[in-house]
C-alpha cells in the first residue's frame, strides 16, 4: 500500500474523484449556457468533496497501539511472533484499514482491517510472524490507519503510533566438549589457591586441631606462631573468562558493509522515519566481523553453561559493549549467570566496527580497502562514536591492568581480527595473565602469509595458542583446533603461568 501515498487517490477516494470531475463538467456548462441552476449543482458537487476531505482532517479518529515481541528479544534466523491490540480511543465509528510498516528485509508489510471480526471489548488483536537472518535493532512500525467520510468521498491516512524497537541477537553456535576451560576441576570450579595464584607465605592457616592430618601442617607459619598450624581447607569459587572482542575499523580492512541495523536517531539519512530498510543506517561491519560476533557469543554461552562468569572487554581494555546502542548497560564488564548470558546477547545485537581506518599498503594491495558506507569524511568519526584524535591504543597498558588485576582466575580468550606482527607482540604478554589463553584470528588472509605466520609465532612465543580462520571457517572446527595445538608448547605455557598444567 505504500506506493499509494505518492498518488492523488490518496487524497480521494473514486467516488470523491467523480464528483470533483463532475462539479467542473457542470461548471463549465453553467458558464457556456449561463444557466444558475447549473452552476449551483456544480458548485454543490465540488464543495461536497472539500468538506469531506476538511473533516477527515481535523476529525481524525484516535486509536491506540500495544505491540508485543514474543520472544524479546529474538535470536538470528528465529521466528518472533509480534502481537498487536489496536482499540479507539476517541468518539467516532466506522472501518478503517490498517497497516504495519516493516523494514524492507522482513517482507510485505502486514495489511488488516479494524475493527477486526473477533474483536472484543472495543479492542481489535492482530497477530503475524518475523524473522530475521541479519543481527541489529529494527523499527517494527508504525502502524497506519486509513479511513475515510461517512460519504466515502475523502480518503486520510496517518500513523497512530511511533512503533518499538526489535531487537535481532546473534545465535550462539553449539560448540565441542575440549579441554579449553583450564584450570578448573570436575565440578566446573577452580580452587581459591589456584585462582589467587599464592606463596606458600600466603597460605591461610589455622590452629592445629585433633584430628587434623599432619601432611596439612604449615611448618613455616608453625616456626613463627611457636605453635602447631595447619592450611585452611581450600575453599572453591566460581572461576572467570575473559573474552577480549576486537572491534577496530583497522582489523577488518577487507569487505567492510552495512546491513540493516538501527540506532537510536531513529530517521534514515533520507529524513523520513523508517526510511529505505526500516532504519537510520546501516551497521559498520563485515563478514569477518559477523564471525567474530557469532564466536563472542558461542563462547561465551559455552562457558557460561559451565558456570564461568564472564568478563567482555575490548582491545583497549575498556568494557566492550560501551559503544553497542542495543547494551543494556554499556559500562558492564562482568555477566554471570542466564540473565547476564541475555544482556551479553542483546549487547552484540548492534554492536558494530569503531575507530579509525588506518590499513596497511602491503595488507591491502590486491583489492585495497573497499569504501565505508556513505564515503564522506569525517563521518567515520561520528558514525563510529570516537572522536579525532582520541582513540585509546590497542593491547596497550590499559589491557594489561586490567587483565593483571584478575590474574589467573581463568581462561583468557581474544577474538581478533588481522593483527600486525607488532600488534601481536603487544598483546603477547597478556596470556600471562589467564591460566590458559586462546586467541581466534578472523582474517582473509593465509596462514603462510608473511604477516599471519609473524602474528601466530609472536603469540604463541607468549603462551598463547592462536589459530587463525576466515569468515568461512567452522566453528566448531575452529574452536576444537585449539586441543589440536602442540601439547609441549601448551604445557610449558601453563607452567610459565603457574598454572600447572591442564587437569
Amino acid at each position: 500500500m505504500a506506493w499509494r501515498d505518492r498518488f492523488p487517490g490518496h487524497i480521494f477516494s473514486t467516488r470523491g474523484w467523480g464528483l470533483l470531475g463532475a462539479g467542473a463538467i457542470f461548471l463549465l456548462a453553467a458558464q457556456i449556457m449561463g444557466r444558475r441552476d447549473l452552476l449551483a449543482l456544480a458548485v454543490l458537487l465540488l464543495i461536497l468533496p472539500l468538506l469531506s476531505l476538511a473533516g477527515t482532517r481535523v476529525l481524525k479518529p484516535r486509536f491506540r497501539v500495544y505491540r508485543e515481541f514474543s520472544p524479546s528479544p529474538v535470536e538470528t534466523s528465529a521466528r518472533a511472533t509480534v502481537r498487536l491490540a489496536v482499540a479507539r480511543s476517541g468518539p467516532g465509528a466506522g472501518h478503517a484499514i490498517m497497516e504495519e510498516h516493516l523494514p524492507a528485509r522482513f517482507g510485505e508489510s502486514p495489511v488488516f482491517h479494524f475493527p477486526a471480526r473477533t474483536a472484543a471489548g472495543g479492542t481489535s488483536r492482530y497477530e503475524y510472524h518475523l524473522r530475521s537472518t541479519k543481527r541489529g535493532q529494527f523499527r517494527i512500525g508504525p502502524v497506519t490507519a486509513e479511513f475515510s467520510d461517512p460519504f466515502g468521498l475523502s480518503v486520510h491516512r496517518h500513523a497512530i503510533d511511533d512503533g518499538d524497537l526489535l531487537t535481532v541477537t546473534p545465535a550462539a553456535v553449539e560448540l565441542p566438549a575440549t579441554g579449553l576451560a583450564g584450570a578448573r576441576g570436575h565440578d566446573g570450579v577452580t580452587a581459591t589457591r589456584v585462582r589467587a595464584n599464592p606463596s606458600d607465605d600466603d597460605v591461610m592457616t589455622r590452629e592445629y586441631r585433633h584430628g587434623d592430618p599432619m601432611r596439612r601442617v604449615h611448618w613455616a607459619a608453625t616456626a613463627r606462631h611457636g605453635a602447631l598450624m595447619v592450611r585452611q581447607e581450600e575453599s572453591v569459587t566460581t572461576p572467570e573468562a575473559t573474552i577480549i572482542l576486537d572491534q577496530r575499523l583497522s582489523a577488518y580492512p577487507h569487505g567492510v558493509l552495512g546491513h540493516g541495523g538501527f540506532s537510536a536517531a531513529g530517521r534514515s539519512h533520507s529524513g523520513h522515519p523508517g526510511g529505505g530498510d526500516g532504519s537510520s543506517h546501516e551497521l559498520l561491519t563485515c563478514d569477518a566481523f559477523e564471525w567474530a560476533v557469532t564466536a563472542a557469543m558461542s563462547i561465551g554461552a559455552h562457558l557460561a553453561d559451565r558456570n564461568y562468569s564472564l568478563r567482555f572487554l575490548d582491545s583497549a581494555g575498556a568494557p566492550a559493549f560501551r559503544q553497542s546502542p542495543s547494551a543494556p548497560d554499556p559500562e558492564a564488564e562482568e555477566y554471570t549467570g542466564a540473565s547476564g548470558l541475555q544482556s551479553i546477547a542483546e549487547s552484540l545485537a548492534a554492536i558494530q566496527l569503531s575507530g579509525p581506518h588506518h590499513t596497511h599498503l602491503h595488507r591491502n594491495r590486491a583489492h585495497g580497502p573497499r569504501p565505508l558506507p556513505g564515503g564522506i569524511p569525517g563521518q567515520e568519526a561520528a558514525r563510529t562514536g570516537e572522536p579525532s584524535g582520541s582513540v585509546p591504543q590497542a593491547f596497550g597498558d590499559a589491557l594489561l591492568d586490567k587483565l593483571s588485576a584478575h590474574r589467573l582466575r581463568g581462561p583468557i580468550l581474544a577474538v581478533l581480527g588481522s593483527l600486525t606482527p607488532a600488534e601481536a607482540r603487544a598483546l603477547s604478554p597478556a596470556a600471562a595473565f589467564g591460566a590458559n589463553a586462546f586467541a581466534l584470528l578472523v582474517t582473509d588472509q593465509s596462514d603462510d602469509s608473511g604477516e599471519v605466520s609473524g602474528a601466530l609465532e609472536a603469540l604463541r612465543l607468549g603462551g598463547w595458542r592462536a589459530v587463525a580462520v576466515s569468515a568461512r571457517t567452522s566453528l566448531p572446527d575452529a574452536w576444537a583446533a585449539f586441543d589440536q595445538t602442540d601439547p609441549a608448547m601448551a604445557t610449558a605455557a601453563d607452567v610459565r603461568r603457574g598454572a600447572g598444567g591442564r587437569p
